[in-house]
């Protein structure tokens, strides 16, 4: 497969903070397409990887690539859903105006949103839920309705690349149901979507391609091939029925 077919392409990629590497030279190849979760435990640098790839920390080695060129050529086609605690929930500002963001990066700094654009927000609230939700200021919001807002603005954003850092963490059983469905549109629509998770009991239900993680990349394929007892060890260092049952 050539590495414009590729969605993320990363090559020897290595990360260290104050000398200790945090992920040590990673090759991963993500095809257009999947629903992947990136699985490890604790400390494997699985947040590091996608920030790494969203140009956010830069590596000490190594390369990545979006559909073939660099990120920041790239950009436009990504959306990112952060880590629900690493959001200040006390901005003041409303559901709309957070959605509405969304659509900024295809704008440009000069112009503003208008009708189109809102349009767009709007549709996105309306997919997550989130419609009787707009003026509501987000400090006021559930977590699980805060983690809607967000995942609307990355729809608002009408990416090819959906990378989402623990999405599905703290939510309530109904909002996990309604992300996961999300998701699995948008593979559907041949996007790509990359989750960090940290439930094992529900990869095999959620994902069809997944990346175990620990500081090395362990293994990374089709859910069928790759998620079994073999790559459980040697990721968790514990057998398949134990991470499974913890």
């Amino acid at each position: 497969m050539k590495n414009t077919e590729y969605a993320i392409k990363v090559d020897d990629l290595t990360v260290a903070y104050d000398y200790k590497p945090v992920l040590w030279d990673i090759d991963l190849a993500v095809p257009k397409g999947v629903l992947m979760a990136i699985v490890g435990p604790n400390g494997a640098g699985k947040s590091t990887l996608i920030k790494t790839i969203l140009g956010i920390i830069k590596p000490i080695a190594g390369t990545v690539a979006v559909f073939g060129k660099p990120y920041k050529k790239n950009r436009k086609i990504i959306a990112y859903v952060p880590q629900k605690g690493s959001v200040d929930w006390d901005f003041p500002t409303t559901v709309f105006d957070v959605v509405l963001m969304g659509t900024y990066g295809q704008l440009g700094w000069i112009r503003r949103p208008g009708t189109r654009e809102r349009k767009i927000a709007f549709k996105a609230m309306e997919r997550v839920g989130m419609s009787a939700y707009r003026n509501r200021q987000i400090s006021q919001l559930s977590g699980g309705q805060q983690q809607r807002v967000f995942l609307a603005r990355a729809l608002a954003q009408e990416a090819e690349i959906y990378i989402m850092d623990e999405p599905l963490q703290g939510v309530d059983a109904t909002t996990e149901i309604a992300i996961i469905n999300i998701l699995k549109e948008l593979r559907k629509a041949g996007k790509t979507v990359i989750v960090v998770h940290h439930d094992l009991q529900t990869v095999l239900e959620y994902f069809d391609w997944v990346t175990f993680l620990n500081v090395k990349k362990i293994a990374t394929g089709p859910i069928k091939d790759i998620f079994n007892d073999e790559n459980l060890t040697k990721t968790y260092g514990i057998n398949y029925k134990v991470a499974l049952n913890p």
